[in-house]
């Protein structure tokens, strides 16, 4: 994950090459399966049926750099989410909603697939698709960002 985020970021830090660059790419992994994207409202269905009663992991790789100078910190975080059984009516509820068709794995966690999620270990701001704690650390042992400052 942390190899696709160094790509992108390197890919649009030659376009800015005076500022910071932040690239991040999101999986669900459910029985050594990667769940990205769903193509089509099948496949979404699929996906939901497979992580119905599961416990799956987000993974997201990000990179930070700055510009083409080679500064950079790259992480992983995974975070484990645990899905209460889901009906088909629940499943198909969902699906009617348009939420899941950009969302790796098929539910946005910060949606209306919130119902669905029965436990979940590890960063909150993981599973949205951006490990903020992670981020922000990075940032901070980069010298790009004090929070502490006063404006």
């Amino acid at each position: 994950m942390a190899r696709l985020a160094r790509r992108k970021a390197a890919k649009a830090g030659a376009r800015h090459k005076d500022r910071w660059v932040l690239a991040a790419d999101t999986v669900v992994v459910i029985d050594g399966r990667i769940l990205g994207k769903p193509g089509s409202r099948q496949e979404a269905k699929d996906m939901l049926d497979m992580l119905s009663d599961q416990e799956h992991r987000v993974i997201t790789g990000f990179c930070l750099l700055y510009g083409d100078s080679g500064k950079s910190r790259e992480g992983t975080v995974t975070t484990r989410v645990r899905f209460k059984n889901l009906s088909s009516r629940e499943v198909d509820w969902y699906l009617d909603t348009g939420e899941p068709f950009d969302k790796a794995g098929a539910y946005a966690i910060q949606g209306k697939a919130a119902f669905m999620v029965k436990e979940i270990r590890g960063s909150y701001t993981n599973v949205v698709g951006l490990p903020l704690t992670e981020v922000i650390e990075a940032l901070q042992e980069l010298g790009a960002l004090d929070p502490f400052r006063r404006a």
